[in-house]
């Protein structure tokens, strides 16, 4: 079965994880900003990263047949340095045109701090002038009810802001349904030993549907797995979920909320050329 992954970290995999993507079933993903695994100190470290998501990955992902995306942001564990997200900010226009670029994220919240709300605004305010799509990052564990409320009162609270353009990821069972019924896009991070289980998201498909539901791998620089999605199948088709079903989970909704990007020039495999 072919598959959508839109949200994964490609810059801290290995080039042999995209020839095992393909093998898998992968046909397009998209890869947001995010920590490289240290404290960047200067603007020019994130332009220099900006170019890895907007020039390198999309030919290193070219060459196994999946199409590449990214999103543009400082993360929020950086958005304590203030003065260092908000010259990123400024420069990050400098990249919206490239033809691989989705919109604003991830951004959000890491320990919902005041600096990070700020900072998390102001990206908001970026996404909305230059009319982009944002993708949210909410804080782990015990941090992640608090913060997504957070996030979603700033988002609802702005009058531009549509939740049917945004994606909300990370959520776990005590998050899922505000999401959902605020009109945000969810998404299922599934992980080895955090965050959700290929098993947790299959209940969570099972309690709410798949309406604005999928499912990623982030396949970041911890423990993480990048072929979760296709243990996700799995885990649907051992429970009796039609292929159908399944399909629109992990290949159907993304591309419906992706296409509301005019960048999102996604080729369905039937239709490359052989």
């Amino acid at each position: 079965m072919y598959y959508v992954d839109p949200h994964i970290h490609m810059v801290s995999r290995t080039t042999d994880d995209y020839e095992t993507l393909a093998k898998m079933g992968c046909v397009a993903l998209s890869e947001p900003a995010f920590w490289a695994g240290f404290d960047r100190g200067s603007v020019d470290s994130f332009r220099d990263y900006f170019r890895q998501l907007t020039e390198t990955e999309p030919r290193r992902a070219a060459q196994y047949g999946i199409q590449h995306f990214t999103w543009l942001c400082i993360n929020a564990k950086e958005a304590e340095n203030v003065s260092l997200s908000r010259e990123v900010i400024q420069m990050i226009p400098e990249f919206l045109d490239c033809p691989n670029v989705l919109g604003i994220g991830e951004i959000g919240l890491n320990k919902n701090t005041k600096n990070e709300s700020t900072i998390f605004l102001e990206h908001v305010e970026l996404a909305v002038a230059h009319g982009q799509q944002i993708l949210i990052h909410t804080p782990h564990l015990e941090d992640k009810y608090q913060g997504t409320r957070m996030i979603m009162d700033m988002l609802l609270g702005h009058s531009r802001v549509d939740p049917s353009r945004v994606l909300i990821d990370h959520v776990e069972e005590h998050t899922v349904a505000p999401v959902l019924e605020a009109g945000f896009w969810a998404g299922m991070t599934l992980y080895p030993i955090s965050k959700c289980t290929p098993q947790r998201a299959a209940d969570m498909i099972e309690k709410y549907g798949p309406e604005r539901l999928m499912a990623n791998s982030a396949g970041d620089w911890g423990p993480s797995k990048p072929t979760a999605i296709p243990d996700l199948i799995l885990e649907l088709r051992r429970r009796g979920h039609s292929e159908a079903a399944i399909r629109r989970v992990v290949y159907e909704n993304p591309i419906q909320f992706f296409s509301q990007s005019e960048r999102f020039g996604f080729v369905p495999p039937e239709s490359r050329p052989e």
